[in-house]
């Protein structure tokens, strides 16, 4: 079942986050993640208002998705990320009728 990472993030230095957000996309395709939403400027409509950056991912199977979170690859990089932001990232499978 297809499943999406959610991203919910507050950027605190824009420009070494950068080189972060430079290198996941590669990453990103060799673990066969896409794109479906990539920063952006969150619409608030109902509830609190949203993160800086909001980021989704899809991909074929929830383990697909947490192979690349816990990829080698991806983890060299994430410190960067921890460092230059917060964020609230997660899991969630898709719609299935």
């Amino acid at each position: 079942m297809v499943a999406y990472v959610i991203n919910e993030i507050v950027i605190t230095e824009p420009a070494r986050f950068q080189t972060y957000a430079d290198q996941v996309p590669a990453i990103l395709k060799q673990y066969g993640g896409a794109y479906v939403v990539r920063g952006g400027a969150p619409e608030r409509v109902d509830g609190p208002e949203p993160p800086h950056r909001l980021v989704v991912l899809r991909f074929q199977s929830r383990e697909a998705a947490r192979r690349w979170r816990n990829s080698p690859e991806y983890l060299a990089i994430l410190p960067i990320r921890e460092a230059t932001s917060s964020s609230r990232v997660y899991i969630v499978d898709a719609y299935a009728d």
